[in-house]
């Protein structure tokens, strides 16, 4: 008898030790990967010139500011024109106070300067991080006649690690604007 107990105790121990568990699938992240852009330059009826990706769509205003849309990733690039009239100091001034306005959000904000003399751009550009409502935000000019401000946001509530690998390709978008940009005198 004892054998048996025994014989059947090492059967059920085997039976239920034998089934494989089931364990949770992990989390992944998202692959999100977007087409490469083929850039035109803008052919606007405005004081300057940028080259556009092919993925946007431009809505522009009557004052030369345009919204540069991309609905694949739903977000949008806000460009501001203004001229200098003498107000070049008050024209920086707000333009990095709209983008220290997220720093209550964000995790960092690392500004960057820009300079292309040979095109009479200077400017600065702002990387953002953190769940700030918006990503990038930069301004050039050629600190005598014309002053663009710039900033990307997106369609939903900012999500960093969601928003990121859209962030990251609209933020190169807004550096080939920069670098791209010129003044029609």
């Amino acid at each position: 008898m004892r054998n048996s107990l025994l014989f059947g105790l090492v059967l059920i121990v085997l039976a239920v030790g034998c089934k494989e568990n089931v364990l949770p699938k992990p989390k992944a992240m998202l692959r999100l990967e977007y087409p490469e852009g083929t850039y035109l330059q803008t052919n606007l009826d405005c004081p300057y010139t940028f080259d556009q990706n092919n993925l946007s769509q431009i809505k522009e205003n009557n004052d030369c500011s345009l919204v540069l849309d991309y609905p694949q990733m739903k977000g949008s690039i806000f460009l501001t024109y203004k001229k200098v009239e003498g107000n070049l100091r008050e024209l920086m001034i707000d333009a990095e106070k709209l983008t220290y306005e997220h720093v209550v959000k964000a995790d960092q904000i690392l500004p960057k300067e820009y300079s292309h003399p040979e095109a009479g751009v200077y400017g600065m550009f702002y990387e953002v991080s953190g769940n700030a409502a918006s990503q990038s935000q930069f301004y050039v000019t050629d600190s005598i006649n014309h002053f663009v401000t710039g900033s990307l946001y997106f369609y939903a509530k900012p999500n960093y690690d969601s928003i990121l690998p859209a962030a990251k390709y609209l933020e190169n978008d807004i550096r080939r604007i920069m670098e791209s940009l010129r003044w029609n005198n």
